[in-house]
C-alpha cells in the first residue's frame, strides 16, 4: 500500500466565526496605555491605492539606503469634529459610563444620525462631570468625534460617529485636554506624524453567501461524484455523531471586521493633488482635503470608513523616522 497523502487543512480557523459585522463602522476593542497626551485615533475614508518611491530605511534590510517602490493606500481624512467627552469608571465587568458632556455647537449633519435633544443643560452636565473627575471615580476618558463626509469623495451626507480614547499620564490631565477640544476640529496631523506606525481597523469587502469551495478553498471533487462537485468530500466521522464546527461549510464570506497591525504612515498632507491620480481614483474621485498615505493595503472596499489607532504592540526595532519619499505616481488608473 502506498503512503497516505497529507496536507494542511483548507482554510484557516483563526477567524471563526465568519459572521457578518453588525455595522460598517469597526469597533475598537482595545487602546494602548500611553502616557503621551492626545487623541489615540482618527478616522477617514479609503480612496484607493497608489505606487510611490522612497529610500529604504528599514533596519537589516538588504536594500537599505536604496530607492524602492512601495504600494500604498490613500485614506482621505478631513478634520473631525469633537462632539462630546465621555467619562468611564472601571467596574467588575468592564468600563461603565458615568456621564458625558456634549458641545453646544454641533454640525447640522450630525442630527441625521442622532436625535436633537429638546432640553439639554451643557453647564449642568459639565459640573457633574467635573465633580466625578475630582472625586477620583473616573478611570477612563474618551471623546466622541464625527467625520465630515461632505468634504470627501464619499457620496453621503450622514457623518460617522466614533469613540476615541484620550491618552495621558493622569486623569486630570486628560480631562483638561478633552475640555479644550470640545466643539473644535481635529486634523490628522494633530494625532499622527509621518513615519509612525498605526493599527488599521475596518470592515472587509462583503461577498455574500458562498459555498465551501470559494469560502474555504477545498478541492473540487472528481467529475463522477454523485452528489455534486463543489462541496466537501465528507462531513466527518460516525463518532461523534454530529457535524463539527471545523468542517468547511457554506456561509457568509466577507464583511468581517479585521485589524491590520503596524502599518507605517508614509505621508500626511492637506493638498490632495499630490496623491490624486490623473482622472481621480476609480469609484472615488479626487482627494479634496487632508489625506493619510499608509504603506501596503488596508481592509475594506473603496469609500469604507477606516479607523487608525496608535499601535498596541509595536516592534521595538521598527523604523519611526520620517520617510524620504522621492516620487509619487499619479498615472491614470483608467488607462487614459
Amino acid at each position: 500500500m502506498g503512503k497516505r497523502a497529507h496536507h494542511p487543512r483548507r482554510g484557516s480557523l483563526a477567524y471563526m466565526p465568519r459572521a457578518r459585522a453588525k455595522s460598517p463602522v469597526a469597533r475598537v476593542r482595545a487602546w494602548p496605555a500611553e502616557a503621551r497626551l492626545g487623541l489615540q485615533g482618527f478616522a477617514g475614508y479609503k480612496a484607493g491605492m497608489i505606487s510611490l518611491f522612497m529610500i529604504d530605511d528599514r533596519k537589516g534590510s538588504m536594500t537599505k539606503g536604496q530607492e524602492i517602490c512601495v504600494p500604498a493606500t490613500v485614506i482621505e481624512a478631513p478634520p473631525m469634529v469633537v462632539c462630546a467627552v465621555r467619562i468611564y469608571q472601571q467596574g467588575t465587568r468592564g468600563l461603565k459610563a458615568m456621564g458625558e458632556v456634549w458641545s453646544s455647537e454641533l454640525p447640522k449633519d450630525l442630527f441625521r444620525l442622532i436625535r436633537r435633544p429638546k432640553k439639554y443643560d451643557a453647564q449642568k452636565a459639565m459640573e457633574q462631570a467635573e465633580a466625578l473627575v475630582k472625586s477620583g471615580k473616573v478611570n477612563e476618558i474618551r471623546v466622541l468625534a464625527c467625520t465630515q463626509p461632505r468634504e470627501t469623495g464619499v457620496s453621503k451626507k450622514k457623518p460617522d460617529l466614533v469613540e476615541i480614547r484620550v491618552g495621558g499620564s493622569s486623569v486630570e490631565e486628560r480631562w483638561n485636554y478633552s475640555k479644550g477640544l470640545l466643539g473644535k476640529q481635529v486634523r490628522p496631523s494633530d494625532v499622527f506624524k509621518e513615519g509612525e506606525f498605526v493599527d488599521v481597523l475596518a470592515i472587509t469587502k462583503g461577498k455574500g453567501f458562498q459555498g465551501p469551495v470559494k469560502r474555504w478553498g477545498v478541492k473540487i471533487l472528481p467529475r463522477k461524484s454523485e452528489e455534486g462537485r463543489r462541496q466537501v468530500g465528507t462531513l466527518g466521522p460516525w463518532s461523534p455523531p454530529r457535524i463539527l464546527w471545523t468542517v468547511p461549510a457554506a456561509g457568509q464570506m466577507g464583511y468581517h471586521q479585521r485589524t491590520d497591525f503596524n502599518k507605517r504612515i508614509l505621508k500626511i498632507g492637506n493638498d490632495g493633488k499630490e496623491v490624486t491620480p490623473s482622472g481621480g481614483f476609480l469609484r472615488y474621485g479626487p482627494i479634496r482635503k487632508d489625506f493619510i498615505v499608509v504603506a501596503g493595503s488596508v481592509p475594506g472596499p473603496t469609500k469604507r470608513l477606516v479607523q487608525l489607532r496608535h499601535p498596541v504592540r509595536l516592534h521595538a526595532e521598527a523604523a519611526t523616522s520620517v520617510p524620504s519619499v522621492t516620487y509619487i505616481s499619479t498615472a491614470s488608473q483608467q488607462g487614459a
